[in-house]
């Protein structure tokens, strides 16, 4: 799977980013026919402790899936992220065996 991260206004330090391409990885036991992704990782400019936003959008062939979280930490919101994720694609595969 291509994954094309993107952090905005920051740079993303090496640990984090193979941190979300692991758990994207791990997509591909649900689905796979999965094409690529893409991450956004984004500061939130409040004061609140949950600043820290991952946005991703999965293509598969047909349709794209998306989900967006915000969380504590990077980590955290990509795990809730990816399980958002991880569901859609369950549904998406109950719709096609349906078919």
């Amino acid at each position: 799977m291509d994954v094309q991260l993107q952090s905005i206004h920051f740079d993303a330090d090496q640990k984090l980013v193979k941190f979300i391409k692991e758990r994207l990885s791990k997509l591909n036991l649900f689905y796979d026919q999965i094409i690529g992704s893409e991450v956004f990782l984004r500061l939130d400019k409040s004061d609140r402790n949950l600043n820290k936003i991952v946005e991703i959008k999965l293509n598969i062939p047909g349709k794209e899936l998306f989900a967006k979280k915000q969380c504590k930490t990077f980590e955290e919101a990509t795990d809730e992220t990816i399980d958002a994720l991880r569901r859609q694609i369950k549904k998406h595969k109950g719709k096609l065996l349906v078919k």
